[in-house]
């Protein structure tokens, strides 16, 4: 016995993800004024400490949620969007991808993201310029197939305006009914109806 005294052992310090996904649920539950860093170490069990291991400050929490929704919402949408098809059914399949794939595109987080952009001038700048960036995609998508461009940019619209409505009226809509419905969709959006080939290759990657 050396006569000296045990130290508590440190609360560990989580990692950036760990804390950006604690932001997360926070922010789609309950808005973004709920979002504070003693609130999320509790949340975490952590220590407020453990927090600034990783961000600067709380703007620097909230601009990190705020790249994730664009890198994820707006980049893979777009990427989507530009994904090989030979014909605009596929390519709309491609980006019908986005509304059943979480990881490609957060519906959750995109309201919150709206929701938070109603009270700030700088997030509804950004919030506009991803609309406009995805809107351009996808009018580039239908001009790929011979669409002109008062077409192409009228059919982007409805893809948009129905997408938000969708996720701002927060529609209850099993999965296997919404796919069931996205070959009436495709009629819709490019007044074509899809193959049985395109509909067997969309309905294959989602296990359907």
């Amino acid at each position: 016995m050396d006569g000296s005294t045990p130290q508590k052992p440190q609360k560990p310090k989580g990692s950036e993800d760990l804390w950006l996904s604690a932001a997360y649920e926070v922010l789609t539950e309950s808005g973004v004024e709920a979002v504070k860093v003693m609130p999320l170490a509790k949340r975490l069990g952590l220590t407020r400490t453990g927090f600034y291991w990783h961000f600067k400050d709380r703007d620097a929490l909230l601009e990190a949620m705020i790249q994730r929704w664009e890198d994820r919402n707006t980049g893979n949408l777009v990427a989507r969007c530009e994904a090989y098809a030979e014909t605009i059914c596929e390519a709309m399949f491609n980006l019908f991808d986005c509304w059943l794939d979480n990881d490609l595109f957060d519906a959750r987080l995109d309201l919150a993201i709206r929701n938070w952009a109603r009270n700030d001038k700088a997030l509804a700048t950004r919030l506009d310029r991803a609309d406009a960036t995805r809107r351009a995609a996808i009018i580039a998508m239908y001009e790929r197939f011979g669409f002109s461009g008062d077409q192409a940019e009228v059919r982007a619209g409805t893809v948009i305006y129905t997408q938000i409505g969708y996720i701002s009226m927060q529609v209850s809509e099993g999965r296997d009914e919404r796919i069931a419905r996205m070959p009436a969709y495709i009629e819709v959006y490019t007044g074509k109806a899809p193959t049985d080939g395109e509909i067997a290759r969309f309905l294959a990657r989602h296990n359907m």
